[in-house]
């Protein structure tokens, strides 16, 4: 069983908040990055590194490859996976990832997306990934940073 630590839902991936603050609460020391797009993408992938604590190493994996070999993985990595979106996080969960927590920090605004918290803006499709994951029995939280309260999760769904 792989010990993934949290799994956080972010659309900007590894950047200071990560790296400084949510690496450092949690004690991890692999930095997953489950992304379709960003597993080919070594422009991007060398702009994460910059930011990853040195500490912990970093893989960019697509989601697929993620399912496949996370239960490889070995109990000493402390494992933080980090998805732009929900529909991703879903994939995994639905791809046999034993996601138990999903910390939801930064979702951007954009075309079709209302803001439902501070930092999280969602459309439709999210909301019904979330739902999803819900049944499942994955635990949601919408928090930007470690220090801060989560935010009130109905928030999502209204």
């Amino acid at each position: 069983m792989p010990n993934i630590v949290l799994t956080r839902i972010d659309n900007r991936l590894i950047h200071g908040q990560v790296a400084t603050m949510w690496s450092g609460v949690l004690g991890v020391n692999l930095l997953l990055v489950a992304n379709d797009n960003v597993a080919k993408d070594e422009l991007r992938q060398s702009l994460m590194n910059m930011a990853a604590p040195s500490y912990a190493q970093t893989r960019y994996f697509t989601i697929e490859k993620t399912c496949a070999i996370i239960d490889k993985a070995s109990p000493a990595q402390k494992i933080f996976i980090i998805c732009e979106n929900p529909q991703d996080v879903l994939r995994l969960v639905e791809g046999g990832v034993p996601i138990k927590k999903v910390n939801i920090g930064n979702m951007h605004m954009a075309d079709g997306k209302r803001q439902v918290a501070t930092s999280v803006a969602v459309d439709d499709a999210d909301v019904a990934a979330f739902k999803k994951l819900q049944d499942l029995g994955v635990e949601l939280e919408i928090r930007r940073v470690p220090d801060t309260a989560p935010e009130d999760l109905n928030k999502l769904f209204k």
